[in-house]
């Protein structure tokens, strides 16, 4: 008799899921099934796509605020831009680039379940 066993037939391991909030220095990020949403000291920013695997590069937008009163019918200071990340166990590696000025924002270190220490600009 002849047994055969497939392990992980079809597809791959299924990783821990990167729903949730991760948070570090400057930045707090609260990641859904379809998108991201990060705010930083003095900006946010918003991606589509779904963090999948342990390594992610999303496009999306990155907003730049300042101090004091938005003004009525003021333009948002608003970019394209690159979220390049990795995860290993519970940190992720998040890299922040305006793809249209080639501009890198930063690189942030962020922790599973923490909320992040940001100050926002006044």
């Amino acid at each position: 008799m002849v047994m055969l066993v497939c392990m992980a037939c079809g597809g791959s391991p299924s990783s821990p899921s990167t729903k949730g909030q991760w948070g570090g220095d400057h930045a707090s990020l609260t990641v859904g099934d379809a998108a991201g949403h990060i705010e930083f000291d003095c900006a946010h920013g918003d991606f589509s796509g779904a963090i999948a695997t342990a390594s992610f590069s999303l496009a999306g937008s990155f907003v730049r605020e300042h101090g004091g009163p938005i003004r009525e019918g003021e333009p948002l200071d608003t970019h394209p831009a690159t979220y390049d990340g990795s995860i290993r166990g519970s940190s992720m590696t998040l890299t922040v680039r305006l793809t249209d000025t080639s501009e890198t924002v930063g690189t942030f270190s962020l922790t599973r379940g923490s909320m992040g220490r940001i100050v926002k600009c006044l």
